[in-house]
């Protein structure tokens, strides 16, 4: 076992990467403090942070290891995290990816957090959404930092292209934009030069994500994992009674207990998202169809052959509100009762601090009044006095009944300095 230690360290040591945008700063002070969780969708490039860091302490003289807790040959031993302790030492950084692979990981990380405090300090990894709402033996131990595949100017970044104000070069970065909507962000299928390749890719990863972490989750038969993505992949919105009847139309028996489960297990998994109703009743959140989004955008293209660039934008947009906000804040939609709607307001508290509409093209008039109405009338429920409309090429402001409205270019939304650079809680978040 020590051999394998010792050659996941090594790998990661001679690894040439990319920098994502999490800082590694900021874990590292966290390390000093709590247990560092870096938690989020399988193949998003947890392991390029952890193995970043590990380089990052080499060059700065610091003691640490990096192990990779999926390796086959270790992974179902019932004493491996006591023998990577064994084999590294009681004082430094222990950089352990994918800590849910292994057996009562929760009991051995608060043990050991308690009884090494000051000296060992304990970064870890994993793509199930546990580490960032920790039961009790972690209540209070755990720093979460959620990474999400490629924003889009790390995806800039991996493509070696500059932004430019020019006609060109914006025209440059809207020719890559539009790949970044149809194949999403992971960091492996931005680097593919083959689109072929790139779908090939996602078929895997959503397969993947469906068998090692849903149905493991949720205890559940592949197959219904597999209808239950099919279905949401399809539906901008999930009801289960509508889902239930999409089962029975296939012949497959399952009941709505089963099919809620799928729905937390796959958020879990940070296969898909669900957003509710702005309520501030359970009941009515609990009522009203959720809003359906992909951890990745490329997975619509992939796994449906569609390539509807309005849902995918709308898509981007709540992917890139979760990475800057922080994870106490919360995300909903929002609909009176004339059936206006709005499709981000921003909960802190109990109040609405921000309001968020997503639309490809307002060129069609009955669109754009559509649009800046939710929002005004959005707005105008929760005292705000402005809010934004992000488009595919529109920019201006315009006045909406008291209302600022500002249209936005998406490229330039998303290239936007994030007030919140980091996703950043201890324990459970809302979201």
């Amino acid at each position: 076992m020590d051999t394998a230690f010792a050659e996941w360290d090594s790998y990661a040591l001679k690894k040439t990467l990319v920098p994502r945008s999490l800082s590694l700063d900021q874990i590292v002070g966290d390390a000093r403090l709590k247990i560092v969780a870096v938690t989020g969708i399988r193949r998003c490039g947890k392991s390029s942070v952890l193995i970043l860091l590990r380089q990052k302490l080499r060059h700065e003289g610091k003691n640490a290891a990096y192990l990779n807790l999926e390796d086959s040959r270790i992974k179902d031993s019932p004493s491996l995290l006591d023998d990577a302790l064994k084999w590294f030492g009681d004082s430094g950084y222990l950089l352990l990816d994918e800590i849910t692979a292994a057996k009562d990981w929760e009991g051995w990380l608060a043990r050991n957090h308690e009884m090494l405090k000051g000296r060992l300090h304990i970064v870890v990894s994993s793509s199930r959404a546990a580490l960032s709402k920790p039961s009790k033996p972690l209540r209070g131990r755990v720093l979460t930092h959620e990474l999400y595949p490629l924003s889009f100017g790390e995806f800039l970044r991996f493509q070696g292209i500059g932004v430019e104000s020019t006609t060109v070069g914006i025209g440059r970065v809207e020719k890559a934009l539009s790949e970044y909507l149809v194949y999403g962000g992971f960091p492996e299928v931005a680097l593919a030069p083959d689109k072929t390749d790139k779908v090939r890719l996602l078929n895997s990863y959503f397969r993947d994500i469906v068998g090692l972490d849903v149905a493991e989750l949720a205890k559940s038969h592949i197959t219904a994992v597999e209808l239950f993505g099919k279905y949401i992949v399809e539906a901008p919105y999930f009801s289960a009674s509508k889902c239930l009847n999409f089962f029975r139309s296939v012949g497959h028996k399952i009941g709505k207990v089963a099919l809620l489960n799928l729905e937390k297990c796959s958020q879990d998994g940070y296969l898909f998202f669900f957003v509710p109703i702005f309520s501030h009743t359970i009941k009515d959140r609990s009522q009203y169809p959720r809003k359906a989004y992909l951890g990745d955008t490329g997975f619509l293209y992939a796994m449906s052959g569609r390539s509807d660039m309005g849902r995918l934008l709308e898509n981007v947009v709540y992917l890139e509100l979760r990475r800057r906000l922080p994870l106490q804040n919360a995300i909903h939609y929002w609909r009176n009762q004339d059936g206006v709607e709005a499709d981000f307001v921003i909960r802190e508290g109990l109040g609405i601090a921000q309001v968020v509409q997503a639309a490809y093209s307002v060129v069609d008039e009955k669109t754009r009044k559509r649009e800046v109405q939710g929002l005004a009338a959005c707005a105008k429920e929760f005292g705000l006095k402005s809010g934004t409309i992000v488009t595919w090429d529109v920019e201006r402001v315009e006045d909406v009944s008291g209302v600022k409205a500002r249209f936005v270019p998406l490229w330039k939304w998303l290239l936007e300095a994030p007030k919140h650079p980091s996703r950043r809680q201890e324990g459970f978040h809302p979201l």
